[in-house]
């Protein structure tokens, strides 16, 4: 398995949704969520909104967490989650895809979940599987020792220990699988979870200059 010398893309997680007002229709893109703030994509224009952000195109900031957010949007309370949900309201459109951005440095982050625990992931199309370290196995609650297959590794510092197993579930945003092959790697190293091939072979990866479009295969 390949983890290391190899490009690195940082996902920007994107929940669309669609309210109706008098003179047009406005699109809410929840680009990330943490603690008393949350970034959004408001009409094309990236807002910041924390909890004591004023009312910015009709949308302020309730409260919020890394797995969700209480947003007002044109006076209506809404409840946003990380895999996204819609009150009746609002419609949702149908996700069928991430969109993804490269940053200036040519990389693209994601906030996501292994086996419902939130990540960051570092996609890698070198890395054949997902994989951890054996410190961040542990912090989720991964038995890799009891429920995985002892193998060898390829990273930076040669040859490593390691362990195959397969995960519960994977998910960025909609995009949700079952029963993904995973790799822990004994140490520190890789610093944060690789979203390998395990997953992307699952999907449509589609590349148009700086974006990059992940959606499940028909």
């Amino acid at each position: 398995m390949r983890i290391v010398n190899l490009p690195f893309f940082l996902i920007i997680l994107s929940l669309t949704l669609f309210c109706s007002s008098s003179q047009a229709n406005k699109e809410i893109q929840v680009q990330a969520l943490m603690p008393g703030m949350v970034v959004l994509l408001i009409n094309d224009v990236r807002v910041t909104l924390k909890g004591d952000s004023p009312t910015t195109q009709g949308v302020k900031l309730l409260s919020s967490s890394t797995h969700s957010a209480v947003l007002e949007i044109d006076g209506e309370k809404k409840t946003v989650y990380m895999g996204g949900a819609v009150s009746t309201q609002f419609s949702q459109r149908e996700i069928i895809s991430e969109q993804v951005i490269a940053d200036k440095y040519g990389m693209f982050r994601v906030h996501g979940s292994v086996n419902g625990q939130s990540i960051k992931f570092l996609i890698d199309t070198g890395a054949s599987s997902v994989a951890m370290s054996a410190k961040e196995a542990r912090r989720l609650g991964i038995q890799y020792r009891l429920k995985g297959r002892p193998i060898k590794t390829n990273t930076a510092s040669g040859i490593a220990d390691g362990w195959a197993l397969n995960l519960d579930s994977v998910r960025v945003g909609q995009l949700v699988e079952k029963n993904i092959r995973g790799t822990v790697i004994d140490g520190d190293y890789p610093y944060q979870v690789l979203l390998g091939m395990t997953f992307l072979n699952r999907m449509k990866v589609d590349k148009e200059g700086n974006k990059m479009i992940i959606s499940k295969k028909q």
